[in-house]
């Protein structure tokens, strides 16, 4: 834990008890702070009150004794209209933060020579990849990396900090909504496509709270910006991009004549003025597609910057294991592979992986998000047949007909089966059944883990039953 000693002997608000809330709230208290923490939901109250922490219902409180509300990053902050809360502390002069602001501000406090390299990730997709991909490259080089964020652990919940360490962190836009101190050594910011628009008020309002990242960047600390779309070009060439980094520019799609480029499968690192090869991307198994061709030269960029050399980069990036729930494959049985992508929750995520492989069977639906599948038209003849699940399954075959055939199935293990029969019937020499479904997973699990290892469980089953099957033959 980072306990924060900022607000010690003083009162401070905590509201949303997830997991940020919670170690927000340990963090306070570890540091002194009285924390008054509330939550609506009564499971999310009684959790916290078992693990120590102080539960006090903030609505009845005097606002004028606390000195911080500390909300968590799903708590609606501006859009579509601030919470009730942040009203209140907005009218009271009560200032809001968030857990990674917190973290911000014990690390600025720090002395230049204490404090330690932080590596902020960020993007619309393909953040949770490559934060996994640098720190694991940072641990085969030798390095005390610490890797959370908005992925695996809280960014309070991490160890003490240490001046020898190197904090590789991912940001969402609702995490960088609330900072205003954060400094990135290294900057990644990905790529940007729509999303979360309720949230942000509009695209520009989204744009710029992943801008930020770059707000408190000084000359000599780098900003690394992926250009295969118009908003992170704009970035890139330094069109109202905050902060003071040196840029550098990464491609999939652009072999780059100062930058780090991934083309045809080949990593190029065209940073000094001439390209060198460093790799072939084919080898890293656990990383296939263009855009996760992106995320590697987004790591190799990151970690070159951190002084890590390029060949001990590209070996740890070939011995990348990959995360769960993003292209991960998950089984194979009777010669069709199964692709547990679930993390893919909006269209633009989902076409990555339908890019991946000249045919699919492809698992979609859930709650959709505003643009639902119309964006993944021209990529629809990849589609050999569309399995829908979920409460988008009648609006995704109407966008479907006539363009592939889909099947409205109801249920994710329904929609397996049936992916599954069809793959075997179909004569391909390997053939893939996708669950990518471009939607959230609200409706019918409790997010996209849960989605994902309902997936995966159900796939076990399936070579479960065709196991004693072949003993039997």
């Amino acid at each position: 834990m980072i306990p924060i000693t900022e607000y010690a002997g003083r009162d401070v608000a905590v509201y949303g008890l997830g997991r940020t809330g919670l170690s927000a709230a340990k963090a306070l208290a570890a540091g002194g702070a009285r924390v008054h923490a509330w939550d609506d939901g009564d499971a999310a109250r009684a959790k916290a009150e078992a693990e120590g922490v102080n539960v006090s219902d903030i609505n009845k409180r005097d606002w004028q004794k606390f000195a911080a509300l500390v909300l968590s990053p799903g708590i609606p902050y501006r859009f579509p209209q601030p919470h009730r809360l942040v009203r209140m502390a907005e009218m009271m002069n009560v200032p809001v933060v968030g857990d990674m602001e917190l973290f911000a501000r014990a690390v600025q406090a720090l002395p230049e020579k204490g404090r330690p390299k932080i590596v902020g990730i960020t993007g619309t997709n393909g953040k949770s990849t490559t934060t996994a991909l640098i720190g694991h490259i940072l641990r085969e080089a030798g390095r005390d990396v610490r890797v959370g964020g908005n992925i695996g652990t809280g960014v309070l919940d991490m160890a003490a900090l240490n001046a020898n360490a190197i904090y590789v962190l991912e940001l969402s836009s609702y995490q960088l909504d609330l900072v205003e101190s954060l400094r990135c050594d290294v900057a990644v910011f990905l790529n940007i496509s729509p999303d979360h628009l309720d949230r942000h008020g509009d695209m520009d309002g989204y744009v710029d709270a992943k801008k930020r990242i770059f707000a408190n960047q000084r000359p000599r600390d780098v900003a690394i910006i992926g250009i295969d779309d118009a908003y992170s070009q704009a970035a890139a060439m330094g069109r109202q991009r905050p902060g003071d980094g040196q840029v550098v520019q990464i491609s999939s799609e652009f072999g780059l004549a100062r930058g780090v480029s991934a083309v045809d499968g080949h990593l190029y690192d065209s940073t000094g003025g001439q390209a060198i090869r460093v790799g072939d991307l084919v080898e890293a198994q656990a990383l296939p597609g263009r855009h996760n061709h992106q995320n590697a030269a987004a790591a190799y960029a990151a970690c070159h910057a951190l002084g890590i050399a390029p060949s001990r980069i590209m070996a740890a990036i070939r011995s990348f294991p990959g995360l769960a729930h993003r292209m991960e494959m998950v089984g194979e049985v009777e010669g069709v592979r199964f692709v547990n992508d679930s993390k893919a929750t909006n269209a633009q995520a989902a076409e990555q992986a339908l890019k991946t492989w000249p045919k699919v069977h492809w698992i979609a639906g859930g709650v959709p998000k505003a643009e639902g599948i119309e964006p993944l038209t021209p990529w629809f003849d990849r589609v050999a047949g569309a399995y829908l699940i979920g409460e988008s399954e009648t609006a995704f075959a109407k966008t479907l007909k006539d363009q592939a055939p889909a099947m409205k199935c109801g249920t994710l293990e329904a929609a397996t089966q049936a992916a599954y029969d069809a793959a075997k019937a179909s004569g391909d020499p390997n053939p893939i059944v996708l669950l990518s479904p471009a939607c959230a997973s609200f409706d019918q699990f409790k997010d996209f883990e849960a989605r994902g290892d309902a997936f995966r469980a159900i796939v076990q089953r399936l070579t479960a039953q065709v196991t004693p099957q072949k003993a039997a033959v």
